[in-house]
């Protein structure tokens, strides 16, 4: 049985304002082709297919368009994420279950999907978990538990939705490897800058122990979303030949912090139950890479930084003093900029910035000194006699006019 695993298309999404959807339409067209020349048995989306519950009509036809060519050549199964509206992806789940599968419904989670292969023949045991919200999820997962109760977090709710599962694995051949799909952020796994807070109650994680016990039933691979950088989590990579935890990872780089990351989908081959699980990770293509460019602005625009002038770019200036129409220069030489920051090279400059915080806590009664003490912390100079008196004119100006309007 061959699959493929990603998540977190987050279709519709921009990266500081400039449109991904290029971006998205080259990673699909490259997955279709890769489900054909690799014989892929089934796709599996776990979650986030979009960027927000209401989605552009632009993100809808996209992703319309993509389902139904991945369909003509595998069966697939995707998975709300928490940026999803697990109503409208789920609608019309109940018409289209031969080659696309939704599971948006919590009461749902015990029940199996059976993948087959390409000749017919059942390949593996499959188990969907949408994202599942604790206030939202768990009412869903109490009644189907008969009534018993389901605690309020992320780790209640997804063990009471295993319990499930393992209920309804006893209902399926038990020769069948058995595939969990989950949308969750996973205890050890790394996190990017992109992914949306989930906490509930100041706690967002799942123990990986919840989803592959230490002992007793396991599942054969986790199939997880929500976190973009590809991964395996607490150490279950295979490599002794048991379970296997893996993020897929975004398909596109959502923020800078990802510049290093390489994108990739994951292929995953399963044989018998507990026979072990082959991966393998396959690059997705890349639209405009991604840098982060730190300098002085005359070395930034000079030739050593030449071969990023067709990145997307995030650029810090750390001279001490701000340049002259700084923006206008970096954009007339880096078009894709995208964030332009003054960042002085000052030393210590966190140290520095605290410092004037409590000289200014003790300074409260002079606020030129106070004003004077935040414009040295960020440009790394200390202010002279005429900009203080500026700072001081300015000042009175304002106080005047709101003394005047009292």
């Amino acid at each position: 049985m061959r699959i493929l695993h990603t998540s977190d298309w987050h279709v519709g999404r921009t990266l500081h304002g400039a449109s991904l959807e290029s971006a998205h339409a080259r990673f699909f067209d490259w997955l279709v082709e890769t489900v054909k020349q690799e014989a892929v048995d089934a796709v599996i989306v776990a979650g986030d297919v979009f960027d927000r519950a209401v989605p552009p009509l632009e993100a809808v036809q996209l992703v319309d368009r993509v389902i139904t060519a991945l369909s003509a050549h595998a069966r697939v199964v995707l998975t709300p994420g928490n940026h999803d509206s697990a109503l409208r992806l789920g609608f019309g789940q109940d018409w289209h279950q031969e080659r696309v599968i939704v599971r948006s419904r919590a009461a749902e989670v015990g029940e199996p999907i059976v993948l087959r292969r390409r000749d017919g023949s059942a390949g593996a045991a499959l188990f969907a978990l949408p994202y599942l919200d604790p206030e939202l999820a768990r009412g869903q997962l109490a009644h189907a538990l008969a009534g018993r109760e389901v605690a309020r977090s992320h780790e209640g709710v997804v063990a009471a939705a295993m319990e499930m599962v393992r209920a309804g694995h006893a209902r399926v051949d038990q020769d069948l490897p058995v595939v969990l799909v989950a949308h969750a952020f996973v205890a050890g796994g790394r996190a990017s800058d992109s992914e949306r807070d989930i906490k509930v109650g100041g706690v967002d994680l799942v123990p990986s122990e919840v989803l592959v016990p230490p002992q007793g039933w396991q599942p054969d691979y986790v199939a997880l979303g929500h976190l973009h950088r590809a991964q395996f989590v607490a150490g279950l990579d295979g490599a002794q030949g048991g379970p296997v935890m893996r993020y897929s990872g975004s398909p596109v780089a959502f923020s800078f912090s990802e510049a290093e990351d390489q994108k990739s989908v994951t292929i995953v081959e399963l044989d018998k139950r507990g026979a072990g699980v082959k991966i393998r990770v396959l690059p997705t293509p890349v639209e405009r890479p991604l840098a982060v460019l730190t300098g002085q602005l005359a070395e930034l625009l000079g030739p050593a930084y030449a071969p990023f002038r067709e990145h997307y770019v995030s650029v810090e200036v750390t001279d001490r003093v701000r340049p002259a129409e700084m923006v206008a220069r970096i954009k007339a030489v880096f078009p894709w900029a995208l964030v332009c920051q003054h960042k002085p090279a000052v030393a210590s400059q966190q140290s520095e910035i605290d410092a004037a915080s409590r000289r200014s806590t003790a300074a409260r009664a002079n606020p030129v000194d106070v004003v004077g003490d935040f414009l040295t912390a960020v440009t790394g100079q200390e202010m002279n006699a005429d900009l203080l008196a500026e700072i001081a004119a300015g000042y009175e100006n304002v106080r005047a006019v709101k003394e005047g309007a009292k």
